[in-house]
């Protein structure tokens, strides 16, 4: 399995060296760039803009020559007034066109069918890709936008379930279109928060300049915080622990890692490339709920052998099935 990962929001030069060294189960690097709404916050740094985008068409550049595609990001969650106007696009056309003097740029992920379509029109040699944040999860529905992507992110609700994969892989290599798979998403399935949650992303600089009356980072920690709420992480997720991503190699040629924001994408990248973590899974998921569970981890390596293989065929008889909680309880470990 090759794996796609993200350009790390805050600086991290050992994580760009990994990438390099391990070039040849890279696939692709995503990436944001200037101040376009990307789905994820600005990340803090101690450098100047213009030497942070300097360093990053660096190290873009360095991936690239190692053969490793690029992937750019235009996935936030709203673009408020400018989701439609001319001067978002000429603007939009700028940046494209900058960053292919630059970079071998070769796909954007958007949540926009507008940018798709703008994309498809100005820039026919760009793949064109629907983000997760959509929730593509049909074969209808991929039909309804077909016009305006080359290929789609899998909704996470699905990504243990092999039959519904198997049938939107088909439609998929039947029409010309390709699928893709976000394999460390810690969100809830079917989180009620998400969309509010996306949008408040997208709007975080003008949040941050407003006197605010409450903060939001989600409801999953809090959630999480109660002990008899636990099972969620087990049950209510779509994550995929390294020790079972090999299930996945007869659907996708690679699977992308959420590492942009992680505070240690090394040992996460490592986790996957090696097929196997041993510490809390909550390292590897983003957003990373562990806290809310001090002191107790629930251990990757302690999950069981056919645990993949069970929830991707198991009914969804929650209500009369014991498995998920046998699970939390056997990988459940208290901290010293």
């Amino acid at each position: 399995m090759k794996f796609t990962v993200g350009y790390p929001l805050r600086r991290n030069d050992r994580f760009i060296s990994q990438i390099i060294e391990n070039s040849g189960r890279i696939a692709e690097v995503y990436f944001s760039f200037g101040g376009t709404a990307n789905g994820r916050g600005s990340g803090e740094t101690d450098e100047y803009p213009l030497a942070a985008a300097e360093r990053q068409l660096s190290d873009l550049s360095a991936i690239a020559a190692k053969g490793v595609g690029l992937n750019l990001l235009l996935n936030g969650g709203c673009y408020g007034g400018d989701a439609l106007s001319r001067a978002f696009f000429m603007n939009l056309g700028d940046t494209i066109d900058f960053l292919r003097s630059k970079l071998p740029l070769g796909s954007v992920t958007t949540t926009s069918p507008i940018i798709g379509k703008f994309l498809h029109a100005n820039f026919p040699g760009i793949e064109v890709r629907a983000s997760v944040n959509i929730g593509v999860g049909t074969v209808q529905a991929m039909d309804s936008v077909s016009e305006y992507f080359d290929g789609f992110y899998l909704k996470r609700e699905l990504n243990r379930d092999f039959a519904a994969i198997r049938r939107l892989k088909r439609w998929c290599g039947d029409h010309s279109k390709r699928l893709y798979l976000l394999a460390n998403s810690g969100c809830f399935n079917d989180c009620p928060a998400r969309t509010f949650h996306d949008n408040l992303v997208a709007h975080e600089a003008e949040i941050a300049r407003a006197d605010n009356g409450y903060g939001f980072t989600g409801i999953c920690r809090e959630y999480l915080s109660s002990t008899e709420k636990r099972i969620s992480l087990i049950r209510d997720t779509s994550y995929i622990r390294p020790e079972d991503i090999h299930l996945y190699e007869e659907f996708f040629d690679s699977v992308k890692l959420a590492t942009r924001v992680n505070p240690n994408p090394v040992r996460l990248l490592s986790a996957y490339l090696d097929g196997v973590y041993r510490g809390a899974v909550t390292d590897l998921l983003e957003p990373d709920n562990g806290s809310a569970l001090l002191p107790v981890i629930v251990d990757s390596s302690r999950f069981p052998a056919d645990f993949a293989e069970k929830l991707a065929s198991c009914g969804r008889d929650c209500e009369n099935c014991g498995y998920c909680q046998t699970v939390l309880e056997r990988a459940s470990v208290t901290l010293e």
